[in-house]
């Protein structure tokens, strides 16, 4: 930890982070509870449920694995088409690196397996508010964010499926992406992060909407970047460390 960053500036991060964190932790209560009713409607035990939720631990790839398991597709076919959902993990865990690198290996292991869209926006933009790593700020966004309320409400969802038969008329299924936009618009303080957004999304959909909605996530999650890049650096901003 660096001496010379006033603890004060810690603590104010960490208040933003976790005020940023409680909006995303009632999404996710409100999401995985969706999921749980999806998992329900499947035919999946409460055990199964929260068993994807814990090991998988992918909102949107767990949405699409019950999508085809409920189609009949075989698991090496699931695991591959989720597999290409979630490839957008390695540009975040990419993005990651440069601020855990002096994190012991176990204890990254374990961060990497609960990088999420949200716990990567929550703490890089921790991390870029005070310009170093903190690395308990990471554990507030990944685990008290996102995986606690999104399993507990998983566990509910299932346990309760029969008895909401329609949850969608309700508008719980659009609380997770909605949340996720106005965060992500959080972090776009300048023109690289514009063009990116711009290309990312509009890419992103299209391809989404005219092939499969995995080759648009890959696709706008590598060529958004990429084009924010192209732009010429504006002003001074804070780097991760290393």
């Amino acid at each position: 930890m660096r001496q010379d960053v006033p603890a004060l500036t810690l603590a104010q991060s960490r208040r933003r982070l976790i005020v940023d964190g409680i909006g995303i932790a009632v999404s996710a209560i409100a999401f995985g509870f969706v999921y749980g009713l999806a998992a329900e409607g499947a035919g999946l035990s409460p055990i199964e449920a929260v068993a994807m939720s814990v090991i998988v631990f992918g909102g949107a790839a767990q949405f699409a694995a019950i999508g085809y398991i409920v189609g009949g597709l075989a698991w090496p076919a699931i695991v591959l088409l989720t597999a290409l959902l979630n490839a957008r993990h390695l540009l975040y865990s990419a993005a990651l690196l440069p601020w855990l690198r002096d994190v012991p290996g176990p204890r990254r292991a374990i961060m990497a397996h609960l990088v999420t869209d949200e716990a990567f926006a929550l703490s890089i933009a921790h991390f870029t508010r005070l310009g170093r790593t903190d690395e308990r700020g990471y554990w507030i966004a990944a685990i008290g964010a996102t995986f606690i309320p999104w399993n507990l409400a998983t566990l509910a969802g299932v346990l309760i499926g029969r008895e909401i038969p329609s949850p969608e008329r309700f508008g719980l299924d659009i609380v997770f992406p909605a949340a996720m936009v106005g965060l992500a618009a959080g972090l776009i303080t300048g023109r690289r992060e514009v063009v990116a957004a711009i290309v990312g999304a509009v890419l992103g959909v299209g391809i989404g909407l005219l092939v499969s909605p995995s080759l648009g996530i890959i696709a706008g999650g590598m060529l958004g970047p990429a084009a924010g890049l192209a732009v010429p650096e504006g002003a001074p901003r804070s780097e991760p460390p290393g």
